[in-house]
């Protein structure tokens, strides 16, 4: 299994899923599309208790639900009950909610994407340039948030190629940089903004947005200097990157009397 996870939207609300390179299908967290389906404040619960239900009718739905290791509230990876788009599909129909029809036709989307833009990868900017207009970001806003993720996907390029391990270490190198640049963990950033499942990065200024490329670009130019790899190697060199850009926030914090690091998010009517 090819663990590409990635965040996709439904109505503002986010939905974790990962993808398996060999089947060309993704999966789903069963957990944030009950919590979509039902608006329940403890999804968990609901999936717990609408399980053993389904269990005991002898459903195949459960049957067929696997267990994956997707990013969780504490920016670790954990066990989640996940489905594919069949899957979920059946599901749904145990679950009565108005958004049931909606959704039906959002995972017959989403499900998909995929494959179309493995062979077509400009699909992939294009729909994802679709998704932060329709959220209210500015093209100045959408611009340095590509330039960013270019830059963030060279990284992870680079980490690939020299030994280190996707997902968990990816996520432990990424706290390093952040924490470096911010003074925040990544955790904590989130938690400043009020988000919960949402990308921390969709919910960032143009000035965070900024400094979060320029400590991972100068994280990877570090790297290729220094030829790191492996974890320690690596994590000298988020750290140094990371530096760059806290030193370069602080320079610009002093001249201009504002704070780089804010808890305004793209969640308040006010940011957009």
């Amino acid at each position: 299994m090819e663990n590409g996870n990635s965040l996709v939207s439904f109505r503002n609300k986010e939905i974790r899923r990962v993808y398996n390179e060999k089947e060309e299908k993704w999966y789903f967290s069963v957990v944030d599309i009950i919590a979509v389906l039902t608006g329940s404040l403890t999804p968990r619960n609901y999936w717990k208790v609408l399980k053993n239900r389904l269990k005991k009718e002898g459903s195949q739905v459960v049957t067929n639900c696997n267990h994956l290791k997707l990013l969780a509230d504490d920016n670790r990876f954990r066990l989640t009950d996940v489905a594919d788009v069949e899957t979920l599909l059946r599901l749904i129909q145990s679950v009565p909610s108005p958004n049931a029809e909606p959704m039906k036709l959002w995972l017959a989307r989403v499900g998909y994407e995929r494959v179309q833009e493995v062979s077509d990868p400009e699909k992939a900017l294009n729909r994802s340039r679709e998704y932060w207009q329709r959220m209210g970001r500015s093209q100045q806003w959408i611009q340095q948030r590509m330039m960013g993720q270019e830059i963030r996907n060279k990284l992870t390029d680079y980490w690939k190629s020299h030994k280190i391990k996707e997902q968990k270490e990816y996520a432990i190198l990424t706290n390093i940089i952040h924490q470096e640049w911010s003074n925040l963990s990544v955790r904590e950033h989130k938690s400043l903004k009020g988000l919960k499942t949402e990308n921390l990065r969709d919910h960032m200024s143009d000035a965070e947005l900024v400094f979060t490329a320029l400590a991972e670009l100068s994280t990877r130019q570090i790297a290729e200097t220094e030829k790191a790899v492996g974890m320690v190697p690596n994590k000298i060199a988020g750290k140094k990157g990371g530096q760059v850009a806290k030193n370069a926030r602080r320079e610009l914090e002093q001249k201009t009397g504002n704070k780089i690091v804010s808890g305004r998010n793209f969640l308040l009517t006010s940011d957009r």
